[in-house]
């Protein structure tokens, strides 16, 4: 089963500081998912962990571990349904970026789960059609 995974999870995966129990099952989650064939990113997550790298040399490698990964087409459609998630969200009360709403769509689209750590998504799944990925030996998103 393919799982889009959301940045703040690959974001773990490749920092540097010590990681927390939960954070190492979480990257643990992701590398069994690698192993198995089974992650996937979309271009607006492939921006999101790029985006704001100080070093060149830093960009260059993780530029190119990350392009072993395919991105999930978007489609026309996929951008009018996350506007359309955005309203229904934004119409009960819940607040996101127009970039997680598309994320929710493209997971919507492909009919796959989101593996976040990003408490928002939490949300949004009460609200939208959509599945999250469940995170093994850590309840809790971070």
């Amino acid at each position: 089963m393919m799982v889009l995974v959301d940045t703040g999870v690959w974001s773990l995966a490749f920092r540097r500081r010590q990681l927390q129990p939960g954070e190492r099952a979480i990257v643990g989650q992701l590398q069994s998912l690698i192993l198995d064939g089974n992650a996937c990113m979309t271009g607006v997550i492939r921006q999101e962990i790029l985006s704001g790298i100080k070093h060149q040399q830093q960009y260059d490698n993780l530029r190119e571990r990350l392009r072993a990964f395919d991105d999930l087409a978007t489609t026309q459609q996929d951008h009018e349904v996350a506007a359309e998630m955005f309203n229904m969200c934004r119409n009960q009360g819940v607040q996101g970026s127009h970039i997680d709403f598309l994320i929710c769509a493209v997971a919507y689209h492909y009919d796959i789960p989101i593996f976040a750590v990003d408490g928002d998504f939490i949300q949004y799944a009460s609200h939208l059609p959509i599945r999250l990925y469940p995170i093994d030996n850590a309840p809790d998103r971070l």
